[in-house]
């Protein structure tokens, strides 16, 4: 049986995906940066993404942070303004259609823009934090954004260690949230894997624990150690536009 769908063929492969979301009891999605680029959010990890240029362990890293902070302050200020203005795009607003009509039981996402809530989803796992929200690293309060563009120290503590409350290099993923999503992982009879380059661990083993069925959305075939049941290569925002339609009509 025919497993990859692109070009001319898209369309049957997303009228096959479209099936199995009305057959499947528990369906939960987990996207990568491809998910976002549409919103024209810089891709990291593609041939042309950005940490191509940029080495994220200096710079996006518990070391720079203790040790560098105006290098680690002016490269989050950079990523933060880059968001200005940024909204979701097409393929996330289909998703929260999907949450709303009982069709999707969770998003997990390596992103931290939080596009996925803005489109409306309410079951969002963001594993590598949300960039959009600051903390203090030495005493965990909360923060205004506000106060970390200026270069401010923490209201609370007096310490100049406000940061965005996202996952940086040499840190743990949240444990709670780490659980939460593992759990609909392994209990989801059908799991999408949105635009992601399946190389960041231990994101990238996820699909290797549900005993569901898999599919791959994504502009670039990747996944060659996965056994998919469906791959659809495009867009995300295309791909998922044209899902709408095809569960519309069935």
């Amino acid at each position: 049986m025919k497993k990859i769908f692109q070009g001319k063929e898209m369309e049957l492969g997303v009228s096959k995906l479209a099936s199995m979301l009305k057959e499947a009891n528990k369906t939960v999605i987990l996207t990568g940066a491809g998910m976002d680029t549409e919103s024209n959010i810089p891709d990291f990890r593609s041939k042309n993404g950005w940490w191509r240029q940029i080495d994220p362990r200096l710079v996006a890293s518990t070391n720079s942070l203790y040790n560098d902070y105006s290098t680690f302050h002016e490269f989050y200020l950079l990523r933060i303004k880059l968001l200005e203005g940024i909204m979701p795009h097409r393929g996330h607003y289909v998703l929260a259609d999907l949450e709303k009509a009982g069709l999707l039981e969770s998003i997990i996402t390596q992103n931290v823009a939080g596009l996925h809530t803005l489109a409306g989803n309410k079951n969002v796992y963001e594993l590598h934090g949300n960039i959009r929200s600051i903390r203090c690293d030495k005493c965990g309060e909360g923060a205004k954004i506000e106060d970390f563009f200026a270069g401010k120290d923490c209201r609370a503590c007096g310490q100049r260690a406000l940061r965005p409350n996202v996952v940086l290099f040499g840190e743990a993923l949240p444990p709670k949230v780490w659980e939460a999503a593992l759990a609909d992982i392994e209990s989801c009879d059908l799991l999408l894997v949105i635009g992601t380059s399946l190389e960041v661990y231990p994101v990238n083993q996820l699909p290797l624990w549900t005993r569901g069925k898999t599919v791959l959305i994504n502009n670039e075939d990747r996944g060659a150690g996965y056994s998919f049941d469906l791959k659809i290569i495009g867009r995300a925002g295309e791909v998922l536009g044209n899902l709408s339609k095809a569960l519309a009509s069935l």
